[in-house]
């Protein structure tokens, strides 16, 4: 599996839960069947610009680190870029299909840019849906959306 995938999948699992350790998210990736080494978790951790931050439980955990004025990762960006196919709207809805495995990482761009309009997303294997208040904010969302992947 690509580094696309597997930096994917480390986003989606540090959203998830509270991996404090290099070896526990080693642990967990190979539960997920991803052959990974500590070296390579490393470097992934290094280019995603994780760090660790003091969770509600008071320990630490491994977070997307916040850039500038922005809550969205350059990196977090081209990974939503590359692992987005489809972007479509429906009244107040809009459906994102991603890669299988993606679109947990993938709606967390969403949650985190703070689009005006946006109630939130709810994200399963390969799709998921961003709920907006109204029809009007659809058309403002999906023009940022296609920006992002142009």
């Amino acid at each position: 599996m690509g580094r696309t995938i597997r930096q994917t999948k480390i986003l989606d699992l540090i959203s998830k839960k509270e991996i404090e350790t290099q070896e526990e998210l080693v642990a967990e990736l190979k539960n997920a069947n991803f052959d990974v080494t500590q070296a390579t978790i490393s470097r992934d951790i290094k280019e995603l610009g994780l760090i660790k931050v003091l969770s509600d439980s008071r320990k630490y955990k491994y977070a997307l680190e916040k850039t500038g004025n922005s809550n969205v990762s350059i990196k977090m960006t081209n990974m939503f870029r590359e692992c987005v196919i489809s972007i479509e709207n429906a009244k107040n809805l809009i459906v994102v299909k991603t890669l299988s495995g993606s679109a947990n990482a993938a709606a967390m761009l969403v949650d985190k840019s703070g689009f005006d309009g946006v109630l939130g997303c709810i994200a399963g294997d390969d799709t998921f849906l961003i709920i907006c208040k109204d029809d009007f904010g659809v058309d403002k969302v999906m023009q940022k959306l296609h920006d992002i992947i142009k």
